[in-house]
């Protein structure tokens, strides 16, 4: 994978406007919607039993999110989940929390069971949790990584048989067999809520342009933290709100000449 192709993606994105078809958690709503539409991609949040499913299937990509939980919003991912795997649409799925407590464990597990996930992606502990391994999680943070990063995200990859995005200092992505990590981004993301879960949503753009769907979490992963580097950067000292809308705005500056330029990631091991 050359940084030219994360370049190219990128541009996909902003040519083909993919509809991303959200169902994800109350808090992050209008800054999911905010961060897709200055990225050049076409948000729409369908959570109603009623339209899921519908919606899902006429989406460029399926993104669930389980950050606020409750039974119709985990119906509704369900409907919708199985309406995107029988048209062939990617299902991009956020454990947000996953590990916290019973229910949020259980509810991703089902998700994971009932439905084919095309990418996953998720701090190490709520990842490590989905697999069944035993990470410290405190609310719906993650605490510190006990393990090493980047076996889990091989070995979730191998289990879960999708491509797995393990978020953090840096960022490892796997399927299985070829593994990456992605050291662009800012400190600053962990201040502002919601940044990861409009990585999920950024992820689940580009993977609806890109059918390989390790360039494409790559390529997302790239351009999301080049955004935040160049955010932080023009809001030096300024805090957390000034960076927020900074990087609405660096989400929807940041060319494809910047990802070539700036993109810093490696491959770990394995071929293409």
């Amino acid at each position: 994978m050359e940084k030219i192709n994360l370049s190219e993606t990128l541009q996909k994105v902003r040519e083909v406007n993919p509809l991303v078809h959200n169902i994800t958690n109350v808090v992050v709503t209008n800054f999911t919607a905010n961060g897709l539409l200055a990225l050049g991609a076409s948000p729409v949040m369908a959570n109603a039993v009623e339209e899921a499913a519908d919606m899902a299937q006429i989406a460029s990509s399926l993104v669930l999110n389980i950050g606020t939980l409750n039974s119709q919003t985990v119906e509704a991912m369900i409907l919708a989940g199985k309406a995107a795997n029988w048209h062939d649409i990617p299902v991009i799925f956020d454990p947000v929390g996953a590990g916290a407590t019973r229910y949020r464990t259980e509810t991703a597990q089902k998700i994971m069971n009932e439905l084919k996930v095309s990418v996953i992606r998720g701090n190490g502990a709520e990842i490590a949790n989905v697999v069944g391994e035993d990470w410290e999680i405190k609310g719906v943070d993650a605490g510190d990584a006990k393990g090493n990063l980047l076996d889990l995200a091989i070995t979730a990859a191998q289990k879960l048989n999708c491509v797995v995005v393990v978020t953090g200092k840096e960022d490892v992505v796997s399927d299985g067999e070829a593994t990456y990590v992605v050291a662009n981004g800012h400190s600053i993301l962990t201040k502002v809520t919601g940044t990861g879960c409009l990585l999920t949503s950024v992820i689940g753009a580009f993977a609806g342009v890109e059918k390989d769907l390790l360039t494409a979490s790559v390529a997302a992963l790239a351009y999301y933290g080049i955004a935040a580097e160049q955010a932080a950067q023009k809001t030096a000292e300024l805090g957390p709100g000034s960076f927020q809308i900074e990087f609405l705005n660096q989400l929807s500056l940041v060319s494809g000449e910047d990802v070539n330029l700036y993109a810093s990631f490696k491959k770990m091991s394995g071929g293409m």
